[in-house]
């Protein structure tokens, strides 16, 4: 040990002396230290380089780590969107901004809150996108009968088809529509009396089992931002072969009975729209209250429990003011009777949809909704005890009473609101703003705002 501390000692002491008494070894000396020094700050550098290039994004590139964390998804911009729509129209309802608009600005009490509701409709006009998905073939997939009393169906599912709010990326898409028609599965696949759900319900099941192999977009959501659209009442039935399609999907339905499982937070109720001849021609319109003599009218098969009873205590009065009737003598005309009633019933039958609703909207009759467990059209923006009367079968037995209790000044109101009001429920070929295409749209709109979809990838 001795021997070894002593060549080390050594050693340093001859290199010290060596620089300081030879010229040369001096230069070696300062090369040396030179090295030593810049051996030293390398070491420092590295040790801190990784804090330097987090803090300066300017001059050196980021880890590799950070640009992973900085890339956004389509799904991510989409969410990102939709959070800045909702923060607009947060702004727009504290604020009560009033928006320009040349053609229509929403007011008054028919709205639960006009200037939130404006935002929300101009929001959707300028961003919502709709994927159809392409795949099935007519009838029983994109088409559907656009006649009769569930016309309302084939003409909404044609109108999503060419509208200017489908997109054919799905990446950029908010929802995803699946183009089934109910109406066509059960005049092309149910077997006549045969009692049996399955075909039906395994053409929807397989068609949402195709897709979601098919495309990720199910299976991302569990079918929170798809939606389905029907007015046949066998709809709901139909939707609960697939648990996520009634649980989960947006359920566009005209039987928006919640005894039946409708679900107001994430379904939407579809107006039931009569069109005799495919127009809305001669359908609009009718006299002021002042030229309409009739108190309340109804006439229509017994169908269901509440018509039944409604029947039972009006149906055979001789009170000229209540106009209830299972068959219309022939001397009266349907349409005709509409026009001359201040209030016109409109009771549930086997299912609580009905066109009487929006027949009276039409004519400028005041609706008196007799249903149990419905939810009407557009409810979370329309206030429909502004402009309708809304009772229970509780109510049948005083149904005069209460009607008579309405002033004569209330029910001006009431009517005229109603008038504003039918816009919203008028079928337009194309569709116009505001109308009930899309009003329907709207309401899909504000469903696809109220959840907010993450990709099962990310956990």
């Amino acid at each position: 040990m001795d021997s070894t501390t002593t060549t080390t000692t050594t050693t340093d002491d001859s290199s010290s002396s060596s620089c300081s008494s030879i010229s040369s070894s001096k230069v070696l000396c300062l090369i040396a230290i030179s090295l030593i020094l810049v051996s030293f700050y390398f070491g420092l550098n590295s040790s801190t380089s990784y804090v330097y290039a987090k803090n300066d994004h300017e001059n050196i590139n980021p880890p590799i780590v950070q640009l992973e964390k900085k890339f956004i998804s389509n799904l991510e911009k989409v969410e990102a969107g939709l959070v800045r729509v909702r923060v607009a129209i947060k702004e727009a309802q504290s604020k009560n901004q009033t928006l320009d608009d040349p053609e229509y600005v929403p007011t008054g009490p028919i709205y639960w809150n006009p200037t939130a509701f404006h935002r929300s409709y101009m929001e959707m006009e300028k961003h919502f996108k709709i994927f159809v998905y392409e795949e099935g073939e007519p009838p029983v997939f994109h088409y559907s009968a656009s006649e009769g009393i569930l016309g309302i169906e084939g003409i909404l599912i044609h109108q999503i088809e060419i509208s200017k709010f489908r997109t054919n990326d799905p990446e950029k898409a908010h929802v995803y529509f699946l183009p089934f028609s109910v109406l066509s599965i059960v005049s092309y696949v149910y077997v006549v009396d045969s009692r049996s759900w399955g075909p039906m319900q395994n053409t929807a099941a397989d068609y949402i089992d195709s897709i979601s192999r098919k495309y990720p977009y199910w299976n991302r959501s569990l079918g929170s931002d798809h939606f389905m659209l029907a007015c046949h009442d066998w709809a709901p039935t139909i939707s609960f072969a697939v648990p996520y399609l009634y649980k989960n999907s947006i359920r566009v339905l005209c039987n928006a009975n919640t005894s039946e499982r409708f679900d107001p937070t994430k379904d939407v109720s579809l107006p039931e729209i009569y069109l005799p001849q495919g127009k809305m021609d001669g359908l609009i319109g009718g006299p002021s209250p002042s030229h309409r003599s009739v108190l309340v009218f109804y006439a229509g098969g017994i169908h269901g429990y509440i018509r039944q009873v409604l029947m039972e205590h009006w149906g055979k009065n001789d009170d000229s003011d209540v106009q209830i009737h299972e068959y219309l003598p022939k001397n009266m005309s349907y349409y005709g009777m509409i026009r001359k009633s201040k209030f016109c019933i409109c009771p549930s039958g086997y299912e609580v949809a009905s066109p009487r609703m929006v027949e009276a909207l039409y004519m400028g009759c005041v609706p008196v909704l007799l249903k149990d467990h419905y939810v009407a059209p557009f409810n979370d923006v329309l206030n429909w005890n502004s402009f309708s009367v809304q009772m229970n079968s509780r109510d049948i037995p005083n149904l005069k009473k209460i009607l008579m209790s309405i002033s004569q000044t209330q029910y001006i109101r009431m009517q005229k609101r109603g008038l504003q009001v039918r816009r919203h429920f008028e079928v337009n070929f194309p569709p116009k703003r505001y109308d009930v295409f899309h009003m329907i749209l709207h309401s899909i709109w504000l469903r696809r705002l109220n959840i907010q979809v993450h990709d099962t990838k990310d956990g």
